[in-house]
């Protein structure tokens, strides 16, 4: 399916529309940060694996065990979507 965004999804994973966030930021041990500017689309797998797909066409995938994630909601936007 190709949507404005230009996100195909050639598999069977469900995405959730996360393009409400400016940024996400998953922190791992040591401070390490790993930051994703304007997330559109999130698919959290049974391991807790995150595929993130961006507005600039990167396709990302944070393993899970991070220590924390924090995100910021655009202006106006919603602060939790799912």
């Amino acid at each position: 399916m190709l949507e404005e965004s230009g996100f195909i999804n050639g598999t069977d994973l469900v995405f959730t529309d996360i393009s409400s966030e400016d940024f996400r930021v998953y922190e791992f041990e040591a401070m390490n940060l790993v930051r994703i500017e304007k997330p559109l689309r999130l698919h959290v797998s049974a391991s807790g694996g995150h595929r993130i797909f961006d507005a600039q066409g990167f396709s990302h995938y944070i393993p899970s065990g991070w220590r924390r994630l924090m995100w910021k909601a655009k202006p106006g936007q919603p602060n939790f979507v799912k």
